[in-house]
């Protein structure tokens, strides 16, 4: 099997069970506090920008020693993930761009941000089809995945680029089916996030990468993050903490050790990847460290960049009353924590 298709299967509930022990806190050196542990339902997707944080800070106990287990439940896409938020089988998750279309819907809170998605998604086209420019779109089309961070990251190319969604046909599928129909070349485009990339380079040498999200950065940022039901954060704010201070641990040891990471991650957690693939997927993503997050969460900057892309879902699937950002993240946790 080849490397990228390898690195792309999902199993869509496929579950870990992680058990926190005080052994696991000793031989990392710090010793275990004793409280009440808490275990909750993390949903979350299988793309380093979504699961760097969770990973690292799995393999290195950040969230163990706060006393905090997942039961891992991963998920193919964006959608899957918080609709599974919505039907209640979810306690927390950590998702991209898409979070922003449960948000406004009311009763969610968004409480921590990964990162900001960079490069994360790219358009590829395919001059075998008579498509090397923006101006050859016009009427062509595109292969992607409706209200996710591809479909954002594509309606802003093409409006910087003198067309407008009409102008082209989007042909809406999985990830996996619109790089299947742009690689057997049943359509000239495709938007798509990393690592599907990896997939088109393989199996299309002639595809080229047109353009990818770092061109409209940071007008057109897209960060992803954790989101809990509002009244369950409410209630379990001191738990919450600890999941902020674990992911701090982890978010904070990537960016000092960002070789080393990208080697445990490939080893541990992607062994279809090449620790190329995985340092490519890192460098997509613009992380700050946990300090430099708190200037961007007092100064509105992230409310800012959780608006702009939930008024993007909120023009293709309208909702009545719609909270606004500034009332659906709360940085109060974080600022208290950190």
């Amino acid at each position: 099997m080849q490397v990228g298709a390898r690195l792309l299967s999902r199993r869509t509930s496929r579950r870990r069970f992680l058990i926190g022990s005080a052994l696991g806190a000793a031989a990392l050196g710090t010793p275990a506090i004793a409280r009440e542990r808490a275990r909750l339902r993390l949903g979350y997707l299988r793309v380093i920008a979504v699961d760097g944080q969770i990973l690292t800070g799995l393999d290195r106990g950040s969230f163990d020693r706060e006393g905090i287990d997942f039961d891992l439940v991963e998920f193919n896409t964006g959608f899957e993930v918080v609709e599974a938020m919505a039907a209640g089988k979810l306690d927390v998750l950590s998702a991209g761009g898409v979070i922003s279309s449960l948000l406004p819907r009311g009763g969610y809170t968004a409480f921590l941000v990964n990162d900001i998605e960079i490069a994360t998604a790219q358009l590829w086209v395919r001059p075998d089809k008579g498509v090397t420019t923006f101006a050859d779109l016009r009427g062509k089309r595109i292969a992607t995945t409706r209200m996710t961070t591809a479909h954002i990251f594509l309606d802003r190319a093409l409006r910087a680029n003198g067309l407008a969604p009409a102008d082209v046909e989007i042909a809406n599928g999985s990830m996996s089916a619109a790089v299947n129909a742009f690689i057997a070349g049943e359509v000239p485009a495709v938007a798509l996030w990393v690592p599907f990339n990896i997939t088109v380079r393989e199996k299309a040498p002639g595809a080229v990468k047109l353009v990818d999200a770092s061109a409209y950065y940071p007008q057109s940022a897209v960060v992803g993050g954790w989101v809990a039901r509002q009244d369950y954060l409410a209630a379990n704010r001191e738990v919450f903490a600890r999941i902020i201070r674990g992911w701090a641990d982890a978010n904070d040891h990537m960016l000092r050790n960002g070789k080393a990471v990208a080697g445990a991650l490939q080893k541990k957690h992607y062994p279809q990847a090449t620790i190329a693939d995985i340092e490519e997927a890192l460098a997509a993503q613009k992380m700050f460290s946990s300090r430099e997050w708190k200037r961007l969460y007092a100064d509105g900057s992230v409310a800012r960049w959780l608006q702009q892309v939930s008024d993007f879902f909120l023009s293709e699937a309208p909702i009545a009353a719609a909270t606004p950002a500034t009332q659906y993240f709360d940085p109060s946790l974080y600022l208290a924590t950190v």
